[in-house]
């Protein structure tokens, strides 16, 4: 089973479009994954199929209980983040009430074991949710973190053993992995224990410096470096100058896609790019796939 990690050092590059076009091209003994979780979209192009939806909790966050606090502001004077929060009835009750800001909320418990009543709970703080789904090229592992929630890098590890779990009962020859772009939690946490690290880069200079960061990263981890270079005509000096840094570090470019219409008509159409088209850039794609393999 070959583990295969499709990133970038930045967004916009074209990560998902490779990815959904690879996953269409790939046998059917596969597991597709989508470990962006801050910003999943991979499933627009595969229309999952959901089997099995789970939350994700990591993390605490302070709860009061209003029946047992005795309102003498002891968590407000202790609490570093400012998420003790008071309601007044008038000017003249003064506190009728303490509540605790989830947004502000660290969950580090001061509050809890400052409370002379105990009046203040934790609880598990709900981060996002997974998915386990069946689509048309295959089934499907993605999540979503929740609105300002952390641990992505958490989630991005969860989701990947599900998916392993489910490689391993499905005799799955690949699993295809849209990681998220950066060099952050989430992406050392999406890259630890794959084959191939495919980085996906533009003719930018932006491009460039992000490609070499995520470079790195794949260096500090040993994992096997490949390079596509997407809309390499939109300045062909700077792929030219992207294949020279390559080859300097003994890196393979794989391929090269030119930019087109067609893909941005793909992706409203809501189709992998190699379903929706069997032109030449489809067939550039397909080169990639062969040599992947």
């Amino acid at each position: 089973m070959k583990k295969i990690l499709v990133i970038s050092g930045k967004g916009g590059t074209g990560k998902t479009f490779l990815t959904a076009s690879l996953s269409y091209l790939a046998s059917d003994k596969k597991i597709i994954v989508d470990c962006d979780v801050d910003a999943a979209n991979l499933y627009l192009l595969l229309h999952p199929d959901i089997k099995r939806s789970e939350v994700f909790e990591w993390g605490y966050e302070a709860v009061i209980n209003q029946d047992k606090c005795i309102r003498c502001g002891k968590c407000l004077a202790i609490c570093r983040f400012e998420a003790i929060k008071t309601v007044h009835k008038d000017d003249n009750r003064g506190i009728d009430r303490i509540t605790v800001d989830p947004f502000s909320c660290e969950g580090c418990g001061v509050c809890k074991y400052g409370c002379p009543v105990g009046a203040v709970d934790l609880r598990k703080k709900e981060s996002g949710k997974w998915f386990i789904s069946d689509t048309k090229y295959g089934p499907f592992v993605f999540a979503k973190l929740g609105i300002a929630a952390e641990n992505s890098g958490k989630l991005v590890s969860k989701i990947k053993q599900e998916a392993y779990t489910l490689a391993e009962k499905e005799l799955a020859e690949y699993i295809i992995i849209d990681g998220p772009p950066g060099i952050g939690c989430p992406v050392i946490a999406s890259m630890s224990g794959v084959d191939l690290a495919l980085v996906v880069t533009e003719p930018t200079l932006s491009g460039i410096s992000d490609m070499k960061r995520v470079m790195e990263v794949a260096e500090h981890f040993q994992v096997e470096t490949k390079v596509v270079v997407n809309k390499y005509d939109i300045n062909l000096e700077t792929t030219e100058e992207i294949r020279r840094i390559c080859y300097a570090k003994g890196i393979e470019v794989l391929g090269q896609l030119p930019f087109s219409e067609k893909v941005v008509q793909s992706i409203v159409k809501q189709v992998p790019f190699t379903e929706f088209s069997n032109g030449s850039i489809a067939k550039d794609i397909a080169k990639i796939w062969e040599k992947i393999k």
